[in-house]
């Protein structure tokens, strides 16, 4: 039985596009940040800590360099919120600074928001 969820949003700034996926599983979620175009980038993984245990979720980074410590926080975030599983990654052309960091962040927002309401695209 397919239960899988995909939601979607983008956002266009200053002539750039930006995209952001989300797949929802039973027990994690694969979130992808774009500039441009799909395609994938840094990509992290954290796990919430078990129930108990006091301390940041478990993460580290499987692929990349660029946008590493970005990826990565916004996983652990991702995992204390969301109590699963998190694979993030992120494609930019440049290192994402704090005007594409927010923007991520707003996208990530939007797709949580939809996941809620059970939008999904």
């Amino acid at each position: 039985m397919l239960k899988m969820k995909i939601f979607r949003e983008t956002v266009e700034k200053e002539g750039t596009i930006y995209l952001a996926t989300m797949l929802e599983m039973r027990n994690a979620y694969i979130f992808l940040l774009s500039e441009g175009e799909e395609r994938l980038g840094t990509l992290a993984v954290s796990m919430p800590q078990r129930p108990g245990i006091v301390g940041a979720p478990l993460s580290s980074v499987l692929l990349g360099e660029r946008n590493s410590m970005l990826s990565r926080m916004l996983a652990e975030s991702l995992a204390r919120r969301l109590g699963k599983i998190i694979l993030l990654s992120i494609f930019t052309r440049q290192e994402a600074g704090r005007k594409i960091s927010h923007i991520f962040l707003s996208l990530l927002d939007k797709l949580l928001k939809k996941a809620e309401a059970g939008d999904e695209s």
